[in-house]
């Protein structure tokens, strides 16, 4: 940074830069930072180093308080040194490289030189100049136009700059702190740095508009705090005057009141004084830089504003001042908006505040709803939080219309803002109820006040039901502000065995099942502790504090749900989904208390309940959470392993025998299979019930494979199979492969068995080949699906062992167009009119539309698979590629994760699929 030049010009004073003396001790740099001193010690015979007072901001916060006192006292030895000295601060904060030069103005009256005062740029040397006044002072600034004015301090990258401009502002506010009981009321400081700092900030140049605007601010916020300590100062010694003043007697005069009198009078004329200098900044920066075309400009002065309106409510809180904060909450640039937002919640959180701001809130309250939908995110959470605020402190502000439309939030993607709306539910909705319910009936109520608070949240759920069915996203919305309700799960399955007859405590069958997902959505959210699937992680390691308290949860849910798991078990065992749901609760089980607390008999309970679900039930949702439950009970190291492995084996001993059974009779029927409808439906159902736990657990002792693949050789020669066993024997006949293929990956197997295994590999591969023209879509779908992953496991069997690459299998190329052809006849598929006219009369269908929609997903994204890890040409994806535009928003998602994949694979025959992909488009469109 240059240094300062003072010309002397028309008796204009000539002096040398003004420097601060910082002694400098004997002692390493990071001792020297450390230990800095006043300039009164330098006779002492230490070593002194001059800085200026952006070196010392550049050093850190702790030399600021010393440096400040050494400045006012090179101010009271010499202002204009000083002065000049403090000039040249703000123009180095700017990141200006020119030359700053001051001149006195000896006659207030030369309309000459104050006309002349301009910014103007000179083309020949490159130079911009700027001049204008700072009482008594003229200022030209010069520097050249080349000077990047978007790198400036303020606003460089890293922890330096921001602690720089932290040290920036700190070194203002000390230094109104210092001096607001003497130089600050001479007439001539404050006069020069408000009428510098004015100039400054309407330059065109961005750095000095914004490094001015900010030290104004400050400097305004400082002047507040004087204005309070003013404030102070005056009530105590009203109050002594007023003692004292009750002391006389007759006409006796007192020398004490005189002084008091003396002194009201002095602190009534800082007061005028103070409040001059802040009209002076309001009116000569503020009003003009609030609206600035720089939004951190805009920022900066809104967010001084709510300071300003909170340390001195009686002269900022009006609306006067509020419409500016308002009017900015409709700013194009987020951070104005946040800003905007942060300064109205420090507001509407004091209560004491409210009354001042009712025209406010009626003005702009349906704004500040509307901002829960702001497209930035961190906007639309803060308003949340500000409307958390305006709910709990001003009465009937929002109507149930208002508060409905907010309730939803709690289902938003963004949890910051899923939270905040969760926060306002809670208090609005729940605690409100809290209230009404202590005053009128106090601790009254079987289950507690939990339960009546549970049932109203289940009101709630069930009432949304129809826009929104996952109650996790409603649990970890309420998480972080209820958690202690949601996790007193006593008080829940109390609700849900006990039998009510009285109308204010019973649930009915919706509520129990409502209440059922809330309980397996708090375990998950207590012992993950990460939020659902769709919603942003805010945090990925847990603290030692909430690893604790993840333990002593699994303990309370261990503890309490191993007695009365199998009584809930067997109380909802007719429900299906209720079932699912419960059966998910052992995995957060401590497992080993089964036995360290001697809990066997409770075991046993639990098995049998798991084995007559498993044996009642059809559905696959049953069947699939009764497998994995078995499967986690199932772990070797347990001790309750031999137990529950016995208990599973028997359960499929009975399902493989009726199942073999039930295939004897069918397959002697040959052709007539399907005329015995209540046999079909039993094989089914046996077949779910196999499949079920084939995909969790090795099955193949059992040897169902042989049994399974005659089913679709049958379909395959006849087609006279039907769909609803063709589909789970297919998924057994692939997860006896798996089985199989995992089998002899963990250990050496003969030749003999490899063969075996690729031959039955080879022939899945066929059924499911033919599979694919088959009438019936699901069955289509379904081979589709289970061809493409067998072909990346296969196709990827790549070893040094001899014996173990005969499994290796690549598709050829008339497989390959086949796969193709499917997916360009099933996924990329154009509605016609018709149908979306279809689909629009048939709104109450809309989730079978949606599921089709999904699984048109999936079977695009098993074939992209295939793409990336080269098990098909990536040639192939020209067909994908081209749909990128026009099915964007269906598979845009998945088109283009497979472009970047495949870029990572290989970018040379990436690169010449998209050039391939481009000249059939032009080629396409030149014949159309």
């Amino acid at each position: 940074m240059s240094k300062v030049g003072i010309t002397a010009q028309n008796g204009a004073l000539r002096s040398s830069q003004c420097s601060l003396k910082i002694p400098k001790r004997k002692k390493n740099v990071q001792e020297e930072s450390e230990n800095i001193s006043r300039a009164a010690s330098q006779n002492s015979g230490e070593i002194v180093e001059a800085l200026t007072l952006f070196e010392v901001v550049s050093m850190g916060k702790r030399a600021i308080q010393s440096v400040v006192d050494d400045w006012i006292e090179a101010y009271k030895e010499d202002q204009d040194i000083a002065l000049l000295d403090l000039i040249n601060f703000f123009i180095q904060c700017s990141g200006c490289k020119g030359m700053v030069t001051a001149e006195m103005f000896q006659s207030r009256h030369n309309s000459t030189v104050i006309n002349k005062m301009s910014e103007e740029f000179d083309k020949e040397t490159g130079l911009q100049y700027k001049k204008f006044m700072a009482y008594p002072w003229i200022l030209s600034v010069t520097w050249p136009m080349a000077m990047d004015s978007e790198n400036y301090p303020l606003v460089k990258p890293g922890s330096y700059w921001k602690k720089f401009k932290t040290n920036f502002s700190e070194l203002i506010v000390v230094l109104m702190q210092q001096s607001q009981y003497n130089i600050i009321y001479d007439g001539y400081l404050m006069d020069t740095v408000i009428s510098l700092l004015t100039g400054l900030a309407e330059s065109q140049v961005r750095a000095l508009r914004h490094t001015s605007t900010l030290a104004a601010m400050k400097l305004l916020t400082a002047l507040v705090s004087v204005t309070l300590n003013l404030h102070d100062s005056f009530n105590n010694n009203q109050r002594l005057y007023e003692v004292e003043k009750n002391r006389l007697t007759g006409r006796r005069t007192n020398y004490r009141l005189d002084q008091l009198e003396k002194k009201k009078e002095e602190l009534e004329m800082k007061h005028l004084e103070i409040q001059t200098m802040i009209n002076a900044v309001l009116k000569g920066i503020f009003l003009q830089r609030y609206r600035d075309v720089v939004p951190d400009i805009r920022a900066l002065c809104i967010e001084e504003m709510g300071v300003w309106m909170k340390m001195c409510p009686h002269m900022f809180l009006n609306d006067s001042y509020l419409k500016y904060i308002g009017w900015m909450l409709n700013d194009k640039q987020p951070n104005v908006r946040l800003k905007s937002l942060l300064s109205l919640q420090g507001l509407y959180d004091k209560k004491k505040l409210i009354s001042k701001m009712d025209l406010f809130t009626n003005r702009f309250k349906d704004r500040i709803v509307s901002m829960t939908l702001d497209r930035d995110k961190e906007v639309a959470a803060e308003a949340m939080k500000l409307l958390i605020y305006m709910s709990q402190n001003c009465e009937d502000v929002f109507m149930s219309e208002d508060c409905e439309i907010l309730y939803q939030f709690v289902y938003a993607a963004h949890r910051p803002l899923a939270a905040a709306a969760g926060e306002f539910l809670y208090k609005r909705l729940l605690s409100q109820q809290r209230t009404e319910e202590e005053l009128i009936c106090g601790k009254k109520g079987k289950f507690g006040q939990n339960a009546r608070y549970l049932k109203t949240l289940l009101i709630f759920f069930l009432d949304n039901e129809q826009l929104h069915d996952h109650v996790t996203y409603l649990v970890d919305s309420l998480w972080d502000c209820a958690s202690s309700l949601l996790k007193d799960w006593e008080c829940m399955t109390a609700l849900l065995l006990e039998d009510c007859k009285e109308e204010e405590e019973g649930l009915n069958n919706a509520h129990k099942s409502a209440l059922i997902e809330v309980i397996i959505a708090s375990m998950q959210q207590a012992m993950d502790g990460h939020p659902p699937a769709g919603r942003e992680l805010t945090r990925k390691v847990l603290s030692a504090k909430e690893k604790k308290l993840q333990f002593e949860d699994c303990a309370r849910i261990t503890e309490h749900f191993i007695l009365v798991l199998p009584q809930l078990l067997s109380k909802y065992s007719a429900h299906a989904n209720e079932v699912a749901n419960l059966l998910q609760i052992p995995q957060y089980f401590d497992l080993d208390v089964y036995c360290t607390a001697h809990l066997e008999k409770h075991l046993d309970a639990l098995l049998k309940q798991m084995k007559d679900i498993a044996e009642k039930h059809s559905d696959l949702k049953v069947l699939e959470a009764c497998s994995r439950s078995y499967s986690f009970l199932c772990n070797e190291q347990l001790i309750i392993y031999s137990q529950v492995c016995h208990a599973r084996n028997q359960l499929i001993d009975e399902f493989v025998i009726k199942l073999n059974q039930l295939l004897d009779n069918f397959l002697q029927e040959g052709e007539n299979v399907c005329t015995n409808e209540g046999g079909i439906c039993q094989i089914s159902t046996s077949l779910r019930k196999v499949a079920a736990f084939y995909n969790a657990h090795n099955l193949t002792r059992w040897n169902l494979y042989n049994r399974t693949s005659q089913l679709l050789d049958l379909e395959m020669e006849c087609r006279c199979v039907p769909a609803e066993v063709v589909l789970p024997a297919l998924q057994c006949t692939y997860y006896a492969l798996l089985w199989q293929l995992t089998t002899i990956m963990e250990r050496s197997s003969s030749k003999e068995t490899l063969l075996l295994l690729r031959t039955q590999t080879m022939h899945f591969c066929e059924i499911c080949r033919n599979y694919l023209n088959h009438n019936n879509k699901a069955i289509q779908e379904q081979s589709f699906t289970l061809l493409c992953d067998l072909l990346m496991i296969l196709s990827h069997q790549e070893t040094e062992d001899e014996v173990l690459k005969v499994l290796s299998y690549s598709p050829d190329s008339s497989l390959q167009s086949e796969l193709l052809t499917f997916i360009q006849d099933h996924v990329f598929i154009k509605e016609s009119k018709e149908m979306k006219e279809k689909w629009e009369e048939r709104k109450e269908e809309d989730y079978i539309k949606l599921n089709q929609f999904h699984q048109r997903r999936r079977i695009l994204s098993s074939y992209c698979k295939l793409i990336v890890y080269n098990v098909v040409e990536m040639a192939a994806a020209t067909e994908i590629y081209k749909q990128y535009m026009t099915s964007y928003n269906e598979f845009g998602d998945i088109i283009k994760e497979t472009m970047s994949r495949t870029q990572q694979q290989n970018r040379t025959e990436r690169a010449k699929t998209l050039i391939l992909c481009l000249q059939q488009n032009i080629k396409s469109n030149w014949n159309r």
